[in-house]
């Protein structure tokens, strides 16, 4: 059995998708496929159950997972330090992000650490806060951009407060206010991110002690925004998704404030090796000097 197979079978189970799997890693689909096809068949019996709608562990998968997930963890550890022994200042970096973070940031950030560092190769992974969570805690990531509190077991750098804010249909009455009441913005109708994507919104809505009328629930952050401007209800965002996509919703800042924490969430075993520790300052200072722009 080949690492490539081990690879293969960790990707797809971290991404619920062979066709994900396989773009990310730079495969066909048949490719991957036989990939996987391959390592069953070594292994003398399945470890995905595959249907129209995903991947499912079999008891025996679930069982080998964390194993090979420890190989390839010391497989990159072997890799990434054989290099800086010998001075090639190269690498991987794997990069988990959610939304607002990739749009606004990441473009930004990889270009600036690129300069200093063009023999790294970074891997990105897309998802919501759920998502970057999981994949650090199993390890299929070594850095992931999160919204304090993380996890337990990840190491967290605090990077920025990114200030809560309320968006509203244009017309609406809440509008009039400069800075818009929670206790007012409760009882509208609100659109709102999964609970797992948004604890941020949801502890200030608990904060003001009536229950919210959520009307509607998306995982697609820019979906809200358009339901938004529809008129469906209002929402409550961070205002770094904000950045470019207001114009069409009025933006008011919260009363009394309330933000969210960016932080970049380390894996552990990999925090000290150069490429991630290089990463990691380029990201704090690019935050730093321009995270506000």
């Amino acid at each position: 059995m080949g690492l490539k197979q081990y690879e293969a079978f960790a990707r797809t189970v971290a991404l619920g998708s062979l066709t994900k799997a396989a773009d990310a890693l730079g495969y066909t689909q048949s490719g991957m496929s036989h990939l996987l096809s391959a390592l069953e068949a070594e292994l003398g019996f399945p470890v995905l159950i595959r249907s129209r709608s995903g991947v499912k562990l079999t008891a025996a998968g679930e069982a080998l997972l964390p194993r090979i997930r420890e190989i390839l963890e010391k497989k990159r550890e072997i890799d990434e330090l054989a290099a800086y022994l010998k001075g090639d200042a190269g690498g991987v970096v794997r990069v988990g992000a959610f939304t607002s973070v990739a749009v606004n940031w990441l473009p930004g950030i990889l270009k600036e650490y690129r300069k200093s560092h063009p023999a790294v190769e970074i891997r990105m992974l897309n998802g919501d806060y759920h998502d970057v969570e999981v994949w650090l805690q199993q390890g299929d990531i070594d850095v992931g951009f999160l919204a304090l509190p993380g996890p337990e077991g990840v190491e967290c750098m605090p990077l920025k407060e990114d200030p809560l804010m309320v968006i509203l249909p244009k017309g609406h009455p809440l509008a009039a206010y400069e800075r818009v009441p929670i206790t007012l913005a409760v009882r509208e109708p609100i659109i709102s991110l999964l609970q797992s994507s948004a604890q941020d919104v949801h502890r200030a809505l608990d904060g003001a002690g009536i229950a919210p009328d959520i009307r509607y629930v998306t995982k697609d952050d820019y979906a809200i925004i358009a339901m938004v401007k529809a008129g469906l209800g209002i929402s409550i965002m961070p205002e770094l998704l904000l950045r470019g996509n207001d114009s069409d919703v009025i933006v008011r800042r919260l009363a009394p404030d309330a933000s969210r924490t960016l932080a970049l969430g380390f894996l552990r075993s990999r925090q000290h090796l150069p490429a991630v520790e290089s990463f990691s300052r380029c990201v704090e200072q690019w935050v730093k000097e321009q995270g506000n722009v």
